[in-house]
């Protein structure tokens, strides 16, 4: 056997500081969390050749005292733990003690630190392990750290660094993370002489997404608060945005979650998000989020990843339902309404930008703009002409099948209020007439201005300070605006009414002072989903001829078990001659289907539904289910009928996509309208 023998300092530190250091985004990542320990509140990174030449973190946190900047260099030399026990309560970022060691182990490195109030600081060098003696030097308060040359006493590892432009992106998304994590700091980002970012450190987590990813993706996200509150003080607080359904991305790169400040990859987090966006965005789209959750450092485990990327949580299902309803309450609670978006539309009121629009010229930027005219929505005219509704149910445009007994002509029971009586011979419910819009409050009238005269300024210097103040609050503050709904709680209070109907499925409604076009099948798709999914559907039809079907025991048994279930969707059975089944009952928006497809394809989901319970396998047939039975572009549909279903969807929250994810409803405000039609410029 070989002789064992302790390997030399300077190849033990090489070997350690491939466990830390793998590629300039992580020299970066180190020495950010370094920074934002030390308690700074600007952060200054900048990158060249994508950190491999030159990388430089700069901050004006508290310093390093001279007689400890050596000890710093040293490896598990750290100022945040002094015994084990503080590992359960672990705050900060950084704790090993190893981020320095290992970067000067593989690079050139060069500091420079002063503390606040120090007449001079300190600047140390260090190459490949070997130290130059510190020196006295004038330098601003706080620390900047130069690594230089990255991997070049380590060919090898060096030899798997991908281009330049791909570190650097490596290097930005670090940063970005970081920045998004700690919003009270200010992060700048210089790439290559050009700073690519800044975010103002104004302690908003909007303000700093807004600063990183712009306005095309701040203005998409939804606010997300959830508190959930435990005896023992161990509660999870998850506050952040989560995007809008409809603006889904193409993978999981914008999913960003920071647990007690630090960013982390969680399974158990991305799974949460993803089931509460379960049906609302389109196959091959992923959510995209900012979360922030705060939990007892007791409970989660940020120590089993060399580079604390990873966390394990002490209660993995509690962490779960956390984000889930987090994120749940903040779509529910939304609305969801989309706006209208013209070609080439950034903004919600920027100007299109097509083929056939002749552009405005820009005006002079030192010419003020023209206010914009205000529109107060006038109470609107109470439409009582419909009054009642006497339309076969979801059956529209749809030819009666031979086998189901024939109803006689009922409201459309899908998209009524809950309360409308239902059986045999279902009556017809009233359209309510809609309640009148009280006028909104004026606004209050501004402050008087102060004008102090010559001789009041001479006589009482306090009124020159009382003014300069009211100049600095009437000046415009440039800031990103706060993401606000297209249409608020108080706009959807106002009625709706179906002025007509586009390529025979889009429904053209008008309500104040908005535009609202509705996809028909759509909505019916989500509406009758939706039923079905709770369980809640009681149009059944009896069938005049059961259907029969042979089915394997083991989907009868299933079938025959799920069956007080199916009978509140609408299905009946008859189990009499097992394994042969007798399907007696269907809902009423069904009639037309084939049975002998749906009966086996609905004991096989049950099965499943059995076997896999988290998987939703039975939602996914009465998803297919809902698309069948639904109104399908081309059906002809009375007015009454179409007024009925764009009530219910202005009404319920709840429709805003089909199962598939795609959008119900969009709107075009007045005022979008009339810049097209040029009745306003700005």
């Amino acid at each position: 056997m070989p002789e064992i023998q302790v390997l030399p300092k300077d190849i033990a530190e090489l070997i350690a500081a491939g466990e830390v250091i793998e590629r300039p985004a992580s020299v970066l990542k180190e020495l950010t969390e370094n920074a934002i320990d030390a308690g700074a509140t600007r952060i200054t990174a900048e990158l060249k050749r994508g950190g491999v030449l030159y990388l430089r973190v700069t901050d004006d946190g508290c310093g390093i005292a001279p007689d400890q900047v050596q000890t710093a260099f040293l490896r598990h030399a750290t100022s945040k733990i002094r015994e084990k026990d503080d590992l359960e309560s672990i705050f900060t970022l950084g704790f090993r003690g190893e981020a320095l060691a290992s970067v000067c182990a593989v690079s050139r490195t060069e500091l420079m630190t002063r503390q606040k109030g120090a007449p001079l600081g300190v600047r140390y060098a260090i190459e490949g392990g070997e130290e130059q003696e510190p020196e006295q030097i004038g330098c601003p308060e706080g620390t900047t750290i130069i690594v230089r040359d990255l991997f070049y006493n380590v060919p090898v590892r060096a030899g798997f660094l991908k281009k330049d432009a791909a570190e650097g992106n490596a290097c930005a998304a670090v940063f970005q993370k970081i920045a998004m994590s700690h919003p009270e700091i200010s992060f700048r980002l210089i790439r290559e002489n050009k700073t690519e970012f800044c975010t103002p450190g104004d302690g908003k987590l909007y303000s700093a997404v807004y600063a990183i990813f712009g306005k095309d993706f701040a203005r998409d996200l939804l606010p997300v608060q959830y508190t959930e509150d435990t005896a023992g003080g161990d509660g999870i607080t998850v506050t952040g945005y989560a995007v809008k359904p409809l603006y889904a991305k193409q993978n999981r790169a914008f999913q960003f979650f920071f647990v007690n400040g630090r960013a982390v990859r969680s399974m158990t987090c991305t799974a949460a998000l993803e089931e509460a966006y379960r049906n609302l965005v389109m196959t091959g789209k992923y959510p995209a989020c900012v979360l922030q959750i705060r939990i007892s450092p007791r409970t989660v485990d940020v120590n089993m990843h060399p580079t604390k990327a990873e966390v394990r949580f002490s209660d993995e299902k509690r962490m779960f339902s956390a984000v889930y309803f987090a994120v749940l309450n903040a779509l529910s609670q939304n609305g969801l309404v989309y706006d209208f978006r013209l070609p080439g539309q950034t903004g919600a009121a920027a100007r299109p930008k097509t083929d056939w629009y002749a552009p405005v010229p820009e005006k002079d930027s030192n010419t003020p703009a023209a206010p914009l005219p205000v529109h107060q929505p006038e109470p609107p005219v109470p439409d009582v002409t419909v009054q009642m509704v006497s339309t076969a149910e979801e059956a529209v445009g749809k030819k009666p099948a031979s086998s189901v007994q024939q109803p006689l002509p009922a409201a459309p029971a899908a998209i009524l209020p809950k309360e409308t009586i239902s059986g045999p011979n279902p009556m017809p419910a009233p359209v309510s007439a809609p309640k009148a819009v009280q006028p909104a409050a004026p606004s209050p009238a501004p402050a008087p201005k102060i004008i102090p005269t010559q001789q009041e300024t001479a006589a009482f210097p306090h009124l020159m300070a009382a003014v300069k103040q009211q100049e600095e609050r009437s000046a415009p503050q440039p800031k990103p605006a706060e993401p606000a709904l297209e249409a608020t709680v108080q706009q959807r209070q106002l009625p709706i009414r179906v002025v007509g109907e586009l390529f025979s499925n889009y429904v053209l409604a008008e309500s104040g002072e908005q535009m609202v076009i509705i996809d028909k099948h759509a909505a019916h798709e989500r509406i009758l989903f939706e039923r079905f999914r709770s369980r809640q559907c009681k149009d059944r039809q009896i069938l005049l001829q059961p259907v029969s079907l042979l089915l394997p025991m083991d989907q009868c048994a299933a079938l025959q078990e799920q069956a007080a279930m199916l009978e509140q969707v609408g299905f009946t059975f008859d189990f009499e001659d097992a394994p042969i089944v007798k399907l007696t009952g269907i809902p009423m928006s069904c009639e037309g289907l084939d049975f002998d497809e749906m009966l086996p394809r609905l004991a096989k989901h049950c099965l499943l539904e059995m076997q896999q319970p988290e998987a939703h396998l039975l939602d996914d047939y009465f998803h297919d289910l809902a698309c069948k039975a639904a109104i399908r572009a081309g059906d002809r549909n009375t007015a009454e009928e179409l007024q009925v279903l764009a009530n219910r969807v202005w009404e319920d929250d709840a429709i805003r996509h089909c199962p598939h994810g795609r959008p119900v409803m969009f709107i075009l405000s007045k005022y979008q309208l009339e810049k097209q039609f040029k009745r306003i410029q700005n």
